[in-house]
């Protein structure tokens, strides 16, 4: 960390004050001329970046003006110029999947290059959908005012989509089902078979869940020659197509949908698979895998540097 400041303080802070500012901050941010020395800056992006307030988990504008004994509207432009944002937090997860490579430039060159005589799907579930009503009735949008809903909700049901989303087409194949086992699943793999004609191979790109393998599963696709699974890497199920459809459903019908049995819920779900079918457009997959893997890459070694620094220190410490 000690390394990464001089660092950074070198790069940013190269002239007088702030005028010296490199290229990479963002010089527009900068509205107090020289009057801030090079520690004082220094002195912010350390604290921010190296210690938490007292009880707190991070630094807000106004604790860390007390602390540092600037204006609050100076740390803000501060850390807006060095893209410092205390208060917000991302999720992340890496991929552990020892076939990561060789899953990632299977999949993606199914994308960007699909073999001939052959039907691509993804395929995915979104399992337990519940049908959900409001306990007090929805205030519809009005001139200077949104649509209001009651927090809380009284439930009537669930139920499970499958679906095989045709990487070509966008067209979908959606039966549903009341639970999911492998059962349904292979239920689900009857009516993929029956759609696509007898003559062309069928690749189906899905994730790891367990239901996928089960051994009715294996027996079920070892009889069938002509089908190829894909699986995606473990945690990188981003890479099925399906799941940006879901998540449309999710947010064009699901989320702010109100219904009161499973039929209502099934029928405002079929509403809208026939509108995506009145309109098709494909997902288009543009990044290569290259481009995928150097990505990954670039993320994970700062990542592996920061697990790594505490055993290096502890060493270190150590005399070994």
């Amino acid at each position: 960390m000690l390394r990464f400041r001089r660092s950074l303080v070198k790069r940013s802070t190269t002239g007088p004050g702030v005028r010296g500012i490199s290229a990479g901050a963002n010089r527009g941010a900068w509205r107090y001329g020289a009057r801030l020395s090079d520690e004082h800056i220094e002195q912010v992006i350390v604290r921010t970046l190296e210690e938490t307030p007292r009880g707190e988990t991070h630094w807000s504008s106004r604790g860390m003006a007390k602390a540092s004994g600037l204006g609050r509207t100076t740390v803000q432009q501060i850390w807006r110029a060095f893209g410092l944002r205390p208060h917000r937090t991302e999720t992340f997860k890496l991929s552990t999947d020892p076939l990561l490579i060789e899953k990632v430039r299977d999949i993606v060159g199914l994308y960007m290059h699909p073999p001939l005589h052959a039907a691509v799907f993804c395929v995915d579930e979104k399992a337990q959908i519940q049908a959900l009503d409001r306990t007090q009735p929805v205030l519809p949008m009005r001139l200077g005012q949104v649509e209001r809903r009651t927090h809380d909700y009284r439930r009537h049901g669930t139920t499970t989509l499958f679906a095989a989303l045709n990487v070509k087409t966008s067209e979908l194949i959606t039966p549903f089902h009341q639970r999911h086992r492998s059962t349904e699943f292979r239920q689900f793999l009857d009516a993929v078979e029956a759609a696509v004609p007898r003559h062309l191979d069928v690749h189906l790109i899905m994730d790891n869940y367990g239901t996928h393998k089960t051994p009715r599963i294996r027996n079920w696709f070892a009889k069938r020659p002509r089908f190829h699974i894909h699986f995606t890497p473990t945690y990188g199920s981003c890479l099925n197509l399906a799941e940006p459809w879901f998540t449309e459903l999710t947010n064009r019908q699901l989320g702010r949908g109100v219904h009161r049995s499973v039929a209502q819920l099934k029928a405002a779900i079929r509403e809208f698979i026939a509108a995506h079918h009145t309109n098709l457009k494909p997902f288009v997959w543009t990044k290569s895998a290259d481009e995928i893997l150097a990505s990954i890459a670039r993320f994970a070694q700062p990542t592996l540097d920061l697990q790594a620094a505490p055993l290096i220190a502890r060493t270190t410490r150590s005399g070994h």
